[in-house]
Parts: C-alpha cells; structure tokens; sequence
C-alpha cells in the first residue's frame, strides 16, 4: 500500500555534511574502468567520508586496484569481495547494506563504468536540503548529454521513452524510476523501503528502487552533471535517444523479470493485467527491435523466451514475498560516521 505519510517535495533536511555520505560501487572484472573511476574519486571537492566497493567475484586485478586506492583516498575504502557473482543487483544489495550499517547519511550508487565530476557530491548536496531521493545527470563517453528515461507507467511497468529532457527553471523534475548509476538517497528511505531486492540479478533493479521510493516520497532528477561514462557502448542514434546492444544475459533477465516486477505492483495494490501484460509485450517487441537494428541479427531470441518461460515459474510461486523494510531507527537520531 502507499505510503500515508508520503514525504513533501519541500521537506527541509538537517545541513548536508558530504563526510556523511558512502559511496558505493558494484564492479565485476572491470578493473581498468574501477582504476579510472577511483583516480576521479581523489580529486572530489567535497570528498565523500566512505566508498564501498563490491567486487563481484572478480578474477582479474580488482584487488589490487583497490588496495592501491585504498592508501591514497581521503575516504575511508570498505572492500567486499563476494564469493560469487550476484549481478548488479545483489551487489548494490550488498552495498546499500553495507553503507547502511556504517551509518551513512547518503548512499550515491554507481556502476564502474563511470567517472565522477569533481564538485558532483556538492551539486546534490545542494538538493539534498529540499529531497531524499535525488538522480544527477551524466555525460555520455562521447561528452554529450545522456538522456535517461527517468518515468516509467505505472500501468505498463515500462520506461516513458519521450519524457521531456529539457529542464525549467525549477532545475528538476519529479521522477518515478531509478538507476543505480548515480542514484543519490537518504538512509531514511532505505530503512523505509528495505534493500535492493538481489533476485533480480540484473535488469529492471534499479527501476523499480526508484519507483518504490517515488511512492513514500518526492523522487527527483536534477539538472546536475555529476558523472560521466567511460564505456563505449555500440548504439543506434536516435537523436537525443539512443539505442544500445544488449547481451544474452540482459535479454533473459529483462523478460524473467518481469515477474518479480508483477509481484511488487501486486503487493502494492498497482498491478492491472492486461496493462501490465501489455508492457511485457511492448519490452519483447523493443528487444527484438534491438537484435536486428543495432546487432543486425536475429540470434539471441531464445533467451527472451527462456526469460519468459521461467518468468511464469517466479509468477507462480505463492510463497514469494517483496523485500521489507530496515528496521526502525529512533527519530532526530543523529548519525556519523565512526
């Protein structure tokens, strides 16, 4: 159910101290990119008072990549190694926890495949006296301005692809969706909605974090450069939109869970079958589209079907429940870092 004492988009927050904020980043075997994305961590202006990373079981240098940051950071680096690769999902599970329990103010989420602007914390730090949940903008590797589709329809389960990317004077605008490469929240809103749901493993995670948010509280994106991406990805352009290949992985993943999306907006009272039916139909025509545009072939199709196949098993499952909330902190309780 919503939420009764939704948050207001002017809520006034206690001063923002950027030492309150844990940094969290999920890598997996991309050690050159977490090398570049820590070396812009160094010149931070403000700099954050922690950065967790999470390794997902990686087998290359990551190691040794963070022990050699490690020494030369202002923040205090919290190192996780897991012992098996838990996808974007479970790691920023991990990481979420993890900055949580250190007792961070603020969670800045992000992959490694990015680099941070060097006044990026003060620029949301800026926002964080009016909202709890707050999306920066990034340029893309090419040094353009990345468009991110931050609403989704609550009927369909699926992003809005011609929201307006254009800002006015108000610098923001209200969103209700998220992603993990960047997302800017308040520990408040994690003991209130719980962690990352890990099942997902990749895909659809970070949307529905962010959708789940919006709904107990005024979730914006800011008119903000923060980051900028240091992967070249091959797409199609659309203009201001663009068109990414995908992976097998991402393929199966994006059609499984579609499932445990339904069970969410069920458990929140916002599943409408036919609609949300609608959404997974429109997701398979958009990966298929995908194939033969951008990776010119049609090779992959099996694993939407796989993801579907197995989706109807998650879907089936009675004994299947969302991810619940922290448990609750005293209130005006003050938190720092030790």
């Amino acid at each position: 159910m919503r939420d009764e004492l939704r948050d207001n988009a002017e809520t006034v927050q206690a001063s923002f101290e950027p030492s309150e904020t844990a940094i969290v980043i999920v890598t997996y075997n991309r050690s050159h990119l977490l090398d570049r994305l820590l070396t812009s961590i160094q010149v931070m202006d403000p700099a954050p008072g922690h950065v967790v990373i999470v390794d997902n079981a990686s087998v290359d240098n990551t190691h040794e990549i963070v022990e050699k940051h490690s020494a030369e950071l202002a923040a205090k680096v919290v190192y996780k190694k897991l012992p098996t690769n838990t996808g974007g999902a479970g790691g920023f599970h991990t990481g979420v926890k993890t900055a949580y329990e250190l007792g961070a103010t603020w969670i800045w989420m992000m992959d490694d495949d990015v680099e941070v602007i060097p006044n990026g914390l003060g620029r949301l730090g800026h926002w964080s006296q009016r909202f709890k949940v707050i999306q920066g903008r990034r340029y893309d590797y090419d040094g353009s301005e990345f468009y991110w589709q931050y609403r989704i329809s609550d009927r369909l389960a699926i992003p809005i692809p011609f929201a307006p990317s254009d800002f006015d004077v108000t610098g923001y605008r209200e969103m209700n969706s998220g992603c993990f490469e960047g997302m800017f929240i308040h520990r408040d809103v994690v003991r209130r909605i719980g962690l990352p749901d890990p099942r997902f493993f990749i895909y659809w995670d970070d949307q529905l974090y962010g959708w789940l948010a919006s709904r107990i509280t005024t979730a914006v994106i800011v008119n903000e450069f923060v980051l900028r991406r240091t992967r070249d990805i091959r797409q199609l352009d659309l203009g201001i939109r663009h068109f990414n290949a995908s992976s097998d992985p991402y393929r199966y993943y994006i059609m499984r869970n579609r499932a445990i999306l339904k069970h969410y907006y069920r458990a929140h009272g916002m599943w409408h079958p036919g609609a949300f039916a609608l959404g997974t139909a429109l997701t398979f025509g958009k990966e298929i589209l995908r194939l033969l545009l951008v990776e010119k072939t049609i090779r992959g199709t099996s694993n939407l079907f796989r993801g579907i196949r197995d989706g109807h098993k998650i879907a089936k499952d009675n004994t299947w429940e969302p991810m619940a909330p922290l448990e609750a902190l005293k209130q005006n309780q003050h938190y720092k870092f030790d």
